[in-house]
């Protein structure tokens, strides 16, 4: 027989030395359903620290608000105010008290609501109940869209924008001013910030048209850390 022939066992791979197909696709079955395991557990752990987030963060809305309603529910009808549960703000809604028309001056009576509101606000905030919870406490300054004599919708906002800021300024500075605060200083100065807004937030009647009185105002409105925690936590996640 020539040397050239060749052996029927040169032909055929010795079957010893490979993975059946069959074994190999429940190897690779196996290890993708650990991965989808995996990843169902750390989306669901991630999901339950959100949710855990999200219960702390009402129960601190909750009882920062029934704590704001006890204290000045007796003063709010006088102040024109009212305490605004969804986003924990307090409104002050009598625009003839607050300011002169186009002007950033605090008038006296807002000086006196302010004098009488303000230390008790921040005495709340700053308990040991709530004050670890607290990210920025904002003073908004809001007005309407109209100014009288400019001749477009934007002259107006960019006017009513450097009024609204100069506002917010006036009445973060005569709040820090106040004696009564005198402890919290430090902590205002980290965390309080003055906000104008000029027109972009109105307030409408019950037809939809702007309420040009009732949108000239002044907010003072808390941030909690619920969002910073919720963002760390998706960070670590990553």
């Amino acid at each position: 027989m020539s040397s050239n022939r060749l052996e029927s066992s040169d032909l055929v791979p010795d079957e010893a030395h490979w993975i059946p197909l069959s074994d190999l696709m429940t190897g690779l079955m196996v290890m993708f359903l650990l991965i989808a395991v995996t990843f169902m557990v750390h989306v669901e752990t991630e999901a339950y620290n959100v949710r855990q987030v999200a219960v702390a963060y009402n129960e601190i809305k909750d009882a920062l608000f029934e704590e704001l309603q006890a204290e000045f529910k007796n003063d709010l009808p006088k102040w024109n105010a009212q305490i605004i549960k969804e986003d924990l703000s307090i409104r002050f809604m009598e625009p003839e008290v607050l300011f002169a028309t186009g002007s950033s001056e605090l008038k006296p009576e807002f000086r006196d609501i302010l004098a009488s509101f303000f230390p008790r606000y921040v005495r709340i905030l700053t308990s040991p109940r709530f004050k670890g919870s607290i990210s920025e406490v904002r003073i908004e300054g809001h007005t309407s869209s109209g100014w009288i004599g400019v001749a477009t919708p934007d002259e107006a906002y960019f006017r009513n924008m450097e009024l609204s800021q100069a506002r917010t300024r006036s009445a973060l500075t005569y709040a820090l001013s106040l004696p009564q605060v005198n402890e919290q200083r430090e902590w205002l100065r980290r965390n309080l910030t003055a906000n104008g807004l000029s027109s972009s937030h109105p307030v409408f009647d019950a037809s939809g048209a702007e309420d040009a009185a009732r949108s000239r105002r002044v907010e003072f409105k808390v941030r909690t850390d619920a969002e910073t925690r919720i963002a760390r936590i998706l960070e670590v996640s990553k």
